[in-house]
C-alpha cells in the first residue's frame, strides 16, 4: 500500500470506505488518522479516528460489533482508503446493517458455510452437521461419495425433484467436506477463476 497524503485536504484524516468483502456492499463511511490506520492493519480490526471524541475508536468497542479486515487500499489520489472486512453482527449504531439502511445478506452458500464452521466449532447435541464432524474425515468424505453416486443415478432418470434434492444433498456434504478440511468455498472458486 503506497502512503496515504495525510495532509492533503488539510485534516490530517482520510475517508474510509468501509465495504463487506463478500457482498461487496458499502457498509459505512469513517474517518482515519495515520495512527489509527496503523492500529487497523497491525490488529486487523477497524480503528477510526471519531472527529466528535477527539480519539481513536475501534468500532465495535461499545456493541461487540466489530468489522475484521479483508484488505486495505487506497484510492489512485492516495487520499482515500478502502477497507474491505468481514462484518460481526450490524454496523450502523441503529441496528441496521449498513448506515445506509440496506441489508447486508450475505450469499446464501457463504452463509451457509458459516453455519457449518460454527457446527464444527461450537458441535451442538442433536445436529446433524456436528455428528458428521464427531465421526471424523472417513466418514465425512464417504458421505460426500454416497451423496455423488446418487446425483449420478437420478441424473440418469426423469425425476426433476429428486435430482435438485441429490444435488442439495450432494453440495450441502461437499461444504461439509470443505470445513472439514479447514478450506473455504471462496478458496475453490479462486481456483476455478485461475482456470480461466
Amino acid at each position: 500500500m503506497k502512503r496515504i497524503d495525510w495532509h492533503k485536504n488539510g485534516s490530517g484524516l482520510a475517508p474510509a470506505v468501509i465495504q463487506d468483502s463478500a457482498t461487496r456492499r458499502v457498509l459505512m463511511v469513517g474517518y482515519m488518522n495515520e495512527e489509527a490506520l496503523k492500529k487497523t492493519a497491525a490488529e486487523g480490526r477497524v480503528t477510526f479516528y471519531s472527529r466528535t471524541r477527539n480519539r481513536l475508536w475501534t468500532k465495535g468497542e461499545t456493541s461487540g460489533n466489530r468489522l475484521y479486515v479483508e484488505a486495505i487500499q487506497e484510492d489512485c489520489d492516495a487520499d482515500t482508503l478502502l477497507i474491505q472486512v468481514r462484518p460481526e453482527g450490524p454496523v450502523c449504531h441503529t441496528g441496521a446493517d449498513t448506515c445506509f439502511g440496506e441489508k447486508n445478506e450475505r450469499p446464501f452458500l457463504n452463509a451457509l458455510e458459516r453455519l457449518i464452521q460454527e457446527r464444527k466449532r461450537t458441535l451442538p447435541d442433536g445436529s446433524y452437521t456436528a455428528s458428521l464432524f464427531r465421526q471424523g474425515i472417513n466418514r465425512i468424505a464417504r458421505k460426500v461419495g454416497e451423496e455423488a453416486a446418487e446425483l449420478i443415478i437420478e441424473a440418469k432418470d426423469n425425476d426433476r425433484d429428486l435430482f435438485l434434492n441429490e444435488a442439495a444433498d450432494l453440495l450441502f456434504h461437499f461444504l461439509v467436506l470443505l470445513v472439514e478440511k479447514e478450506c473455504t468455498l471462496d478458496e475453490v472458486i479462486g481456483v476455478l477463476k485461475e482456470r480461466g
